[in-house]
C-alpha cells in the first residue's frame, strides 16, 4: 500500500516557480507535494507585466489560474502549510511543516523565494509594490515620462539610471549617503541632467501607496511620481541553508545551469537563486528544475 505521506518529489513554494516545475514533473507522471505558506513577494502588485499572454493581469490571478491548472494532474498536491525544516535521509528527503505533519521524498526543489529588507523610512513599506518599485522591466512602461527617484548607490544605481534615461527624462539619484561613485559615473550622470542627492531620506509622503514626496534628513522635500529602489534580502527561509546548500556572494542560492544546488537531489528555482525578479524568469526557471528533476528520477531507474 502506498503511503500517503511519500512522493517523488517534494516543492517547497507554490507560487510561479514552484508551480511550474511541478507541472513539468505532473506531465511526466510523478507525485509531486507543493507545500506553500501564500506570502509571496509581490502580493501588493496590482498587475504584472512582460509575461507574455498575462501581460497586465494582477499576480495573484496568474497564480491562481497557474495552481488550477497544475491540479488537473491527479498526481500533484497541493497543501497551504509552512516548511519548517527539511532533512536528508538515506532514500531521499524529509520534510515537516507547522502544522505538524512530515513528509518524505526522493528529491526536492526550493522554490522558497526571498523577503526585500525595507529600510528604515516612514512610509516606504506602504509603498512598496504600488510606487516604490524594483524593476523597469515590471514597471517602467505604466511610469514613462514620470517624476522619477532611483534609491540606490553604486553599481546598482548606475544600472538603474542607465535603463530609467529610456523612459523619463526626470530622473533624480537619491544615495541615501556619500554616493560610491566613480568621477567618470558622476560626469555621466551629469551628462544627463540627472542630479545626485546624497542626504538621507527619512520618509516619503504618499496617498494610499502611491508617492507624493520624499523627505529628506535635513527637512528638504522632492516631489516625485515614482521610486525606484534597489534592496537587500534575505532568504524567505533557512531550509537551504540547513540543508547545506551554497549560496553566491549575493546572498542567492548557488544552481547550476540545470537548476541543481551543492546539495545531491535539491533543486531550487525562483527569486531565490537569480537577480533577475519576474514572473517570467521564475516561470523558466521553474520549468527547467521540474524537467531536470523528472530527468534525473528517470535515469535512477533506466539503468
Amino acid at each position: 500500500m502506498k503511503d500517503p505521506n511519500n512522493f517523488d518529489v517534494l516543492i517547497i513554494g507554490g507560487s510561479y516557480a514552484g508551480l511550474s516545475a511541478a507541472l513539468s514533473l505532473g506531465r511526466s507522471l510523478r507525485t509531486v507535494l507543493i507545500i506553500d505558506s501564500g506570502s509571496p513577494c509581490n502580493q501588493k502588485a496590482s498587475h504584472a507585466h512582460n509575461f507574455i499572454t498575462h501581460d497586465g493581469t494582477a499576480p495573484h490571478l496568474i497564480a491562481e489560474k497557474a495552481r488550477a491548472q497544475v491540479l488537473q494532474y491527479p498526481s500533484v498536491t497541493y497543501r497551504n502549510d509552512l516548511a519548517v525544516s527539511a532533512s536528508a535521509t538515506d532514500t531521499g528527503f524529509t520534510v515537516r511543516t507547522d502544522s505538524g505533519h512530515t513528509f518524505t521524498a526522493k528529491k526536492l526543489i526550493l522554490a522558497t523565494g526571498i523577503k526585500d529588507k525595507f529600510p528604515d523610512i516612514d512610509g516606504f513599506a506602504a509603498c512598496w509594490g504600488i510606487s516604490v518599485i524594483h524593476c523597469p522591466y515590471c514597471h517602467g512602461y505604466e511610469h514613462r515620462g514620470q517624476i522619477t527617484g532611483i534609491m540606490a548607490n553604486g553599481p546598482l544605481a548606475m544600472h538603474l539610471a542607465l535603463l530609467l534615461h529610456n523612459l523619463t527624462n526626470k530622473l533624480s539619484l537619491m544615495t541615501c549617503g556619500k554616493a560610491d561613485l566613480t568621477p567618470e559615473q558622476i560626469s555621466q550622470l551629469q551628462q544627463h541632467g540627472i542630479p545626485i542627492v546624497e542626504t538621507a531620506i527619512t520618509s516619503i509622503t504618499h496617498h494610499q501607496g502611491q508617492v507624493k514626496q520624499v523627505v529628506f534628513a535635513d527637512g528638504s522635500r522632492e516631489e516625485v511620481d515614482v521610486l525606484y529602489a534597489a534592496l537587500p534580502f534575505t532568504q524567505h527561509t533557512d531550509l537551504a541553508a540547513t540543508l547545506g546548500c551554497s549560496f553566491t556572494e549575493q546572498g542567492h542560492i548557488k544552481v547550476d545551469m540545470f537548476q541543481k544546488t551543492s546539495i545531491e537531489g535539491v533543486y531550487a528555482c525562483g527569486d531565490s537563486t537569480m537577480g533577475m525578479r519576474s514572473i517570467a524568469y521564475a516561470s523558466a526557471s521553474g520549468n527547467l528544475a521540474g524537467a531536470m528533476v523528472n530527468h534525473a528520477l528517470a535515469e535512477e531507474v533506466f539503468q
